[in-house]
């Protein structure tokens, strides 16, 4: 299968989709710490995850793929990760040690851009170890927000939704570790350098 065209095109559908996809940050969260309208912050959760979906299938078949729409999506998937741990801490769903946890993973990988800006990258490409901990982090939060409350399909929700959550979690670490390795071969192999920008 030949290498999709990388343009730096604007105004295209996936990337419209992404930018959607961003604006129901602000709205999930106001709806969970708000009114509590869990139902329709699930729904908008559901929206975020069919948009996610259909950005990266518009873009590969209309030839529309971009390197703003490349750093838009996993930075509106962090955003909602972060969103929904926050909410949910906040909630009591979930223990402040996980919420803390998956941000501060974020945070320690931010600390290998100069060391990727100075051999001309913008960041390390993902891999499938990455997507899955994702994948397993964006299921097991909207489970977790399902099952606040008495009944079996809540209790149901809670078991499916920590069994996701634990398990996404680790692979998130695991992840980032695999991109510290990255990292470090690109640092022994790939010579730093001056004036030029970075590539993705």
């Amino acid at each position: 299968m030949p290498d999709l065209e990388v343009s730096d095109r604007v105004l295209t559908i996936p990337n419209a989709l992404s930018f959607v996809r961003l604006l129901g940050v602000p709205l999930f969260l106001w709806l969970i710490l708000g009114p509590e309208e869990d139902g329709w912050a699930l729904l908008v959760l559901a929206v975020s995850g069919f948009t996610d979906w259909a950005d990266g299938q518009i873009a590969r078949r209309m030839n529309q793929t971009t390197r703003l729409g490349q750093m838009l999506d996993p930075v509106a998937d962090r955003l909602y990760i972060f969103a929904t741990v926050l909410g949910l801490a906040l909630r009591d769903i979930i223990p402040w040690w996980l919420a803390i946890a998956l941000p501060l993973r974020d945070l320690l990988l931010t600390f290998t851009l100069p060391a990727l800006h100075r051999r001309g990258f913008n960041a390390l490409p993902v891999h499938f170890l990455g997507k899955s901990a994702t994948f397993c982090l964006l299921y097991a939060f909207p489970l977790l927000l399902l099952g606040d409350g008495d009944s079996t399909l809540n209790l149901l929700a809670r078991v499916f939704g920590w069994a996701f959550a634990i398990w996404g979690t680790a692979l998130y670490y695991w992840a980032g570790a695999l991109y510290f390795v990255q990292l470090r071969h690109l640092i022994q192999t790939v010579k730093p350098i001056s004036g030029q920008p970075g590539r993705s």
